[in-house]
Parts: structure tokens; C-alpha cells; sequence
């Protein structure tokens, strides 16, 4: 068999499978050139998902006719820097293969002008030049591309519906009008304005104009400095999330990426604050020496490589906690709509006095100073304390409502504190709400001597599978900083000898199966501080009041104390919020006072 060269044509369309799969790869790199090209305003148009036509207008600098001819030439490129050397690229593209490749696939016109001098226009079609002449048009670049793949039906066919392509186009542009917030984007599709942003927005104005505008009260701002290398970006607080992870942006060097590892990151960041199948709302910005990020890897630039991985990892992990860390007990505050209007307004008929309900109420005096000690004074609290028949309004009420989870002033189904702030009513979800404190402690107190443990008065047998055995005996070193003491016991049992001590009267079997549940869905996937903490909230869930629980005033008022001043406190392990806050608007809402 004979070695012969491939005819330019099928080289151009060989190119064009590497950097244009689908409409959205084609406009990606149209909009890349735009704003390398300076553009500060850009006008995008589409028609049928992109298949049909994509139109990309920009101010940029603009093309003359000679560098035009040669911007539709294989490997051509105003984008690389004077020495050649590859590593010291600044801008979004540099290859010089997007124009060729489309133009080989699709009929791409190109109409120019640089500003002070006449504009021109050049058509190819399929590989062919159909068409040039002089244009006119205001200084800058208008690219249009039509039928992208018409006379390539092998690869016409893999592509989805217009809707689906459009979504993808959508995707591209919401990342790169992210990444430029001094740039204003414009976007139609079949006639319609889908998108628009204005130029010179605030990053997380940007961010939250192009996600959800609910973030804008949701999130933090993430910023951090180290080695060289800038971290910067909006982050949503944990409570404030989504079912999956389409709302997560990443950009190295102003380049959109899909990174295995920065997700990764993410994922450990919020390891303790959402639950497995829930995303939190993201945009996070890397700004790296060229020399320490390869962005080289893929020919459609969305993977990056770096010089330290294990340094950029732990950056954002860090960066993300500091930034959360920061907002204590802050939780979404807004009322669910769905269940504000499940409320209403019902005429009810006279009661009899001899048939009003008599109420129970606690009648316990509170003292602020006791709540540092919430939790740890397990006799009182692991004990239901006694109930007294009183007149609630006899009951005292504790100052200090300037509080800002307010104070206690009940409990609603052995499961909720209701308390009374300033600026409306606070109900706290006393599980969740504990379970992060516990958390929290137990985290305290592995950066110190380790978790106490109390030893069992008998030890007790927990039957398993043997591989959970097996599990659980590997990780025994682990588990015994925890506080928690097991060893094997036959093939299939475990024999636990004692429990962290904060944990109070857990529940032996139920803690030991759900750790040998959690090790054998994510052991191997985890890191070693993964896993650790994955541990701590599991036995943190165990050793938390349950619903059901009546507490005193006193220890309901503990408990919201400790809240205040505990980091991550507005949400639980999995992310749920543990408390939520009626405004005194929303209450006179509700009785129809406003």
C-alpha cells in the first residue's frame, strides 16, 4: 500500500472534526476571535440552533483584505507571540485553524473593515472561494456561517435538534460573556432576544444576570492570592443550590474549561455542605502564570494542564471554605413562595370558652452566659426536662431580642423552635440544626488532641457484610481519632468498644452500618480529607437532637447562640437550611395587612 498526501480539501474537513463538532464549537471560536480581536460590544444572531446560520458582529479592530485572505489559510495566526513561543500565549485562541476549518464544512462569509479604511468581504463555500468584494459596514468584523455541515451528511446526522443545539450555543456564550464583563453580548435566536448584558457590569452582577438573579442575595465572594496564582469569583451559599451541575463555571485565564479537577475541587469544598446529588451555583475565575497552565491539551481548548495541580486544587478548596467560613450562619432567607401561599384566610366560628384548648408551657428562666456549654452538659441535655402547667403569658421573656436569630419563645411540633428577632419570626430545624454544630465540634476538636471517646459498659456486636467488615476494619486507625473504637469480630460482625463522647446515647448499630454505607459508595473516590470529613458528618448526623425531642427554653436558646457564632451554621451536612426567617412584611402579608 502506497503513502500518498491527503488532498487540502479533506485535510481543511479532517481540522474542522478537531475544533467545530457542532454549532456551538463554530460559534465559540467566532466570539474567542471577537474578543481578541478588542471587541467591546458583540451582536449574535442564530437560526435554527446554529445549524442553520450563526452571525457574530463585533467593533473589534477589525481586517484589511490581505490579512483577511490570509485568516482563511490554514496555521495562520495574529495571535502568537513574537518569539514563537507557545507556552506565552495571552489570548483565547491561537492555533489559526477555526476559519479554514469552518469554512470547509459550511458557506462562511466574512465582511471587514479596520477603522480610517475601506471594508471587504470574502465567501467561501465548502473549501471554495465564491465571492469578494468591497463592503460596507461600520469599523469591525461580521462573520456569518450557513448550513454548517449540509454537504457532510456523515456528520450532519450526529448533531441533535435545533433546540438542543441552541441550548449549547446558550451555554457558550453565557461562559464567555462571564468571563468579559467589560464586554456587552447581545444574543437572538430565530428573531427572538434571548440574552443581554450590558458592558462594564460588576463580575458578580454578571454572573448573577446570567444565572439566576436569586444569586445575588445568595452568594459570597471568593478571593485569594498564592504563589502567583489569583482566585477570584462568586460562589452560592450552600443552602442555596440546584439539582445538577450546569451552573458551574470555570475560567482559566478568561478561558471557559470543563476541568476534571477544578470540579473535583469543587465537589470537596462543599463535601459537608450539600448533599451527594445536589450542585452549588458557581463562577470562579483562575488567573495563572502562562508557564505554570498548559492550554495546549485539547484542540478545543477546554481542558487546561497544570504545572501543580495539587497546589490550584487545594486553592480553591481553601478559597471556597474561607469565603463560606466567613458567612456563619447566613442560610437562604427568602420564603418559599409554594408554601406562602399555601396559607389562607378562612372564617372560623365562635368557640365555646368551655372548649378552648389549655396550652402547656415551659417555664424555665434563661440564662445567656449557659450557652456555650450547649451539648456538652449531657445529662440536661439528653434529657427530656419536665413539663410544668402555666400560663404562657406568665412565663418570662428573656431580653435581648437584637439577637439575630431572635429568642426562644416555643416549640412547634417537638421539631421546630419558633423565636422572636427584630425584623420578623425565626424557625430553626433543631436536627439540622444541631448536626452542623456537632460537626463542627468534632472538627474543632480533630485539630486539637483528637474526639474524646466514651468507652461502652458493654461492648456491643454490629453484624455486617463481610466486605463492610473488611472496609471498616481499614479504616479502624481513622475511626479511633473520631472517638469511635471498633475491631473485627468474626467474618461478619463488628465489635464496638466506644463512642465519641460528644455523641451522647447514639445509636451503635445504625452509626456503624451508615459509615460502612458511605465508605463503600465513595471511599475510593475520595481524598484522605474527604473521607475524613465524611466520616464526621456521618457521626455527627448520630449524635444530634432528633425530631421529637422537647428541649427546655434554655437549651432552645443555646442552641440559637451557638448557631451565631458557628461557621456554616445556616445549613445542615446536606445542605438543607436549618433555620428560615418570616419578615414582618411577609406576616402581614399573610393576614392580609398589606
Amino acid at each position: 500500500m502506497s503513502i500518498r498526501r491527503l488532498p487540502e480539501h479533506l485535510v481543511n474537513r479532517i481540522a474542522a472534526g478537531e475544533v467545530v463538532e457542532r454549532p456551538a464549537s463554530a460559534l465559540k471560536e467566532i466570539v474567542e476571535n471577537a474578543l481578541d480581536a478588542g471587541a467591546t460590544r458583540l451582536s449574535i444572531r442564530l437560526s435554527g440552533g446554529g445549524l442553520d446560520r450563526i452571525e457574530v458582529s463585533d467593533d473589534g479592530c477589525g481586517m484589511d483584505s490581505a490579512d483577511m485572505g490570509l485568516a482563511l489559510e490554514r496555521h495562520a495566526t495574529s495571535k502568537m507571540p513574537d518569539d514563537d513561543a507557545i507556552e506565552n500565549v495571552a489570548t483565547l485562541g491561537f492555533r489559526g485553524e477555526a476559519l479554514p476549518s469552518i469554512a470547509s464544512v459550511a458557506r462562511l462569509t466574512i465582511d471587514s473593515r479596520v477603522a480610517g479604511a475601506d471594508g471587504w468581504s470574502r465567501t467561501v463555500d465548502n473549501g471554495q472561494l465564491v465571492a469578494e468584494g468591497p463592503a460596507a459596514l461600520p469599523p469591525g468584523t461580521c462573520v456569518t456561517v450557513e448550513q454548517l455541515f449540509a454537504k457532510v451528511p456523515a456528520r450532519r446526522k450526529f448533531l441533535r435538534s435545533a433546540k438542543a443545539e441552541y441550548a449549547a450555543c446558550l451555554d457558550i456564550v453565557r461562559r464567555l460573556a462571564m468571563a468579559h464583563p467589560a464586554v456587552a453580548f447581545a444574543l437572538e435566536h430565530d428573531g427572538r432576544r434571548t440574552l443581554g448584558v450590558q458592558a462594564g457590569q460588576a463580575r458578580e452582577e454578571r454572573v448573577a444576570a446570567l444565572t439566576d438573579r436569586a444569586l445575588a442575595d445568595n452568594h459570597v465572594i471568593v478571593s485569594l492570592e498564592r504563589e502567583g496564582v489569583r482566585l477570584s469569583g462568586v460562589a452560592s451559599i450552600p443552602t442555596y443550590n440546584r439539582g445538577v451541575g450546569d451552573h458551574q463555571y470555570l475560567f482559566v485565564n478568561g478561558r471557559p474549561v470543563k476541568d476534571r479537577l477544578l470540579i473535583g475541587a469543587l465537589r470537596g469544598a462543599y463535601a459537608d455542605m450539600l448533599a451527594r446529588d445536589r450542585h452549588p451555583v458557581v463562577a470562579l475565575f483562575l488567573d495563572v502564570p502562562p508557564l505554570d497552565v498548559d492550554v495546549n491539551v485539547h484542540p478545543a481548548k477546554t481542558e487546561v494542564r497544570f504545572r501543580d495541580p495539587t497546589m490550584i486544587r487545594g486553592m480553591i478548596v481553601s478559597g471556597l471554605r474561607r469565603a463560606l467560613d466567613a458567612e456563619g450562619f447566613r442560610a437562604v432567607q427568602n420564603a418559599d413562595p409554594a408554601a406562602l401561599s399555601a396559607w389562607r384566610a378562612e372564617p372560623v366560628s365562635p368557640t365555646p370558652i368551655g372548649a378552648m384548648p389549655i396550652f402547656d408551657a415551659v417555664s424555665v428562666s434563661y440564662n445567656p452566659l449557659a450557652s456555650s456549654s450547649f451539648g456538652d452538659r449531657r445529662s440536661n441535655f439528653l434529657t427530656p426536662p419536665p413539663q410544668a402547667r402555666a400560663d404562657p403569658a406568665a412565663a418570662p421573656a428573656p431580653e435581648g431580642q437584637s439577637f439575630p436569630l431572635g429568642v426562644a419563645r416555643g416549640q412547634v411540633a417537638r421539631t421546630y423552635i419558633v423565636a422572636e428577632a427584630e425584623d420578623g419570626l425565626v424557625i430553626v430545624d433543631q436536627h439540622a440544626a444541631h448536626e452542623r454544630l456537632t460537626l463542627e465540634r468534632m472538627r474543632r476538636a480533630m485539630e486539637g488532641q483528637g474526639v474524646a471517646s466514651q468507652a461502652l459498659l458493654l461492648p456491643e456486636v454490629v453484624e455486617l457484610e463481610e466486605p463492610a467488615c473488611d472496609r471498616l476494619e481499614a479504616r479502624a486507625p481513622e475511626l479511633r481519632d473520631f472517638g469511635l473504637e471498633l475491631e473485627r469480630f468474626g467474618p461478619s460482625a463488628m465489635l464496638v468498644r466506644a463512642l465519641p463522647a460528644m455523641l451522647g446515647q447514639s445509636d451503635v448499630q445504625g452509626l456503624v452500618t451508615d459509615l460502612a454505607d458511605d465508605l463503600a459508595a465513595y471511599d475510593s473516590a475520595l481524598s484522605l480529607k474527604e473521607r475524613l470529613d465524611l466520616v464526621a458528618a456521618t457521626m455527627a448526623c448520630h449524635g444530634s437532637v432528633r425530631a421529637g425531642r422537647v428541649l427546655s427554653v434554655a437549651e432552645m436558646n443555646a442552641l440559637l447562640r451557638e448557631m451565631e457564632v458557628t461557621p456554616r451554621s445556616g445549613q445542615c451536612n446536606h445542605g438543607r437550611p436549618t433555620w428560615v426567617k418570616l419578615s414582618h412584611p411577609e406576616i402581614e402579608k399573610l393576614f392580609g395587612r398589606k
